[in-house]
């Protein structure tokens, strides 16, 4: 288990912040990149970012706890014939008010800021309509699903501008909080950072038959980090972790949340390029953890500290009961780089009167499936080196950087493999993220992982030098799927490989 305590202290050996890269120049693209982008239509170029506009005027210009917390717009199927729901989404510049008395362009689905949620059921299939309205290439993935390797949404399979593109999820997974984000190789960083990303949540029959707090007490939060000039406009500039002071949920920074007194369940995401988030209630008072990733744990677990890399998910229950009405708790960030009276703030619970609450949290919440035969093992080092003045970093796998025409993994379909998967920097924490399949997490630095990490998962972190053991079943689909760091810079640098399953 990862504690807080050495999660801080890996990161203060990196100067204070969670990164030691400190490139601002863009990766320049391959050649397969460049070729693919100007297929769909756009050439995306390298070089240079933009001059360093000054510190991040985000906390200058919103005053804390003083926006309510949005909750982001649920999607209304345009369709349910068929068997299946389909939606129909947009891709677009937009304008967004999340700083106070200003408009910040972003990039979004349907015009939402945060993005839209889209609510499935396992065994009904979703089509979802894709249109890109943006000068950029994209592509749609779905997080965390097992999906055909057509609709994976994966870093060369673009979208071009002004396309359509017509994405199947079969939902032949049991339930889960995922998300889908912008994958299209080398643009994927800026592009989530700048709104690209919404929320994906799939129920079935055995969460549906548990008493868990639901309707108005089950609240979706993405968090992340960003970084505004004094107009109100998102910076964005490569490998920018200590440039980045303002803390958002749901698109707001600091926000505040109106709470009764009655337990809540709130599904939280970390959306950050890079942020790590260590959250706890500024009192202590206890979290009881239920879910990870890929859906509920077995047994429900009291915590007082959720720990988030980029990308990971956390399905936690609190009880505000406990509070008397007219108290105020604040979600607290123990994770640096930045100033802590910026980034050690996230959020703030205001609790209201008591309600009705006929929810609880039983002592079983499902049973997974026993770990099958193992097949094969496979060793996986994620690395960054640094270039030298000028030359932006390297992101490698295995020594390597990312290659579409190559084949770093042939897995036999229907078995299961364990990974153990390295992070041989000292100085950079990364994280790992496997598409079409959730994994369990078998060790991590040789010892059994924590209760956060005894369930379903597809996103794993890695703290500068750690090791974790996964295994992995590979029956659902045949094709070609990556598998990389999900600090998306870090991708974005060509920390990604490719699996081929057949």
């Amino acid at each position: 288990m990862v504690t807080r305590r050495r999660m801080i202290g890996a990161a203060l050996a990196t100067g204070g912040g969670v990164l030691l890269v400190r490139t601002t120049l863009r990766p320049a693209p391959s050649a397969a990149t460049t070729a693919a982008a100007k297929d769909a239509g756009h050439a995306h170029p390298a070089g240079a970012a933009a001059p360093d506009p000054g510190p991040d005027a985000g906390p200058a210009l919103a005053e804390k706890f003083t926006t309510a917390l949005p909750l982001p717009p649920v999607l209304s199927p345009v369709s349910t014939d068929g068997g299946a729901d389909t939606y129909a989404v947009t891709m677009l510049r937009s304008y967004a008010r999340v700083l106070p008395g200003r408009r910040t362009e972003v990039l979004t689905y349907n015009g939402a800021f945060p993005g839209p949620v889209i609510r499935a059921r396992s065994g009904r299939p979703v089509v979802v309509r894709q249109t890109n309205l943006l000068d950029d290439p994209v592509s749609v993935h779905l997080h965390g699903s097992a999906v055909p390797v057509d609709s994976d949404g994966g870093p060369m399979n673009l979208l071009g501008a002004g396309a359509t593109r017509t994405y199947t999820y079969p939902n032949d997974q049991p339930h889960a909080s995922l998300w889908f984000h912008d994958h299209a190789h080398h643009l994927e960083s800026e592009h989530v950072y700048r709104g690209l990303a919404g929320t994906y949540l799939l129920t079935d029959a055995t969460e549906a038959s548990l008493p868990l707090p639901a309707g108005r007490y089950d609240l979706p939060i993405a968090l992340r980090d960003a970084r505004f000039d004094t107009a109100g406009n998102l910076v964005y500039r490569m490998d920018d972790a200590e440039g980045r002071a303002t803390v958002l949920a749901n698109g707001r920074p600091w926000p505040k949340v109106d709470v009764a007194a009655r337990r809540y369940r709130i599904r939280l995401l970390n959306s950050s390029n890079l942020r790590f988030f260590s959250l706890r209630l500024a009192d202590g008072g206890p979290i009881t953890q239920i879910g990870s990733d890929g859906g509920l744990l077995e047994r429900p677990h009291t915590t007082d500290t959720v720990d988030l890399s980029p990308g990971e998910r956390a399905d936690v229950v609190i009880d505000f009961s406990r509070y008397r009405p007219g108290t105020s708790v604040v979600l607290t960030n123990s994770m640096p780089p930045g100033p802590a009276e910026h980034i050690g703030q996230v959020l703030r619970f205001d609790v209201g009167r008591p309600a009705p609450d006929p929810s609880s949290v039983p002592d079983r919440l499902r049973t997974l499936p026993p770990l099958g035969p193992v097949a094969r093992e496979r060793t996986i080092v994620l690395k960054v080196e640094e270039g030298g003045a000028g030359v932006a970093p390297l992101g490698l796998i295995d020594g390597r950087q990312y290659d579409p025409a190559r084949v770093d993994a042939a897995v036999a379909f229907g078995t299961s493999e364990i990974w153990t998967v390295h992070n041989a920097n000292t100085d950079i924490p990364h994280n790992f993220h496997l598409h079409l399949v959730q994994f369990r997490v078998l060790q991590r630095n040789g010892a059994p992982p924590g209760p956060e990490e005894g369930g379903l998962k597809d996103t794993v972190r890695l703290m500068p030098g750690e090791s974790v053991r996964l295994q992995a079943t590979f029956d659902s689909y045949r094709g070609r799927y990556p598998y990389h760091c999900h600090l998306l810079d870090h991708s974005a640098m060509g920390m990604m490989a490719q699996m081929e399953i057949a």
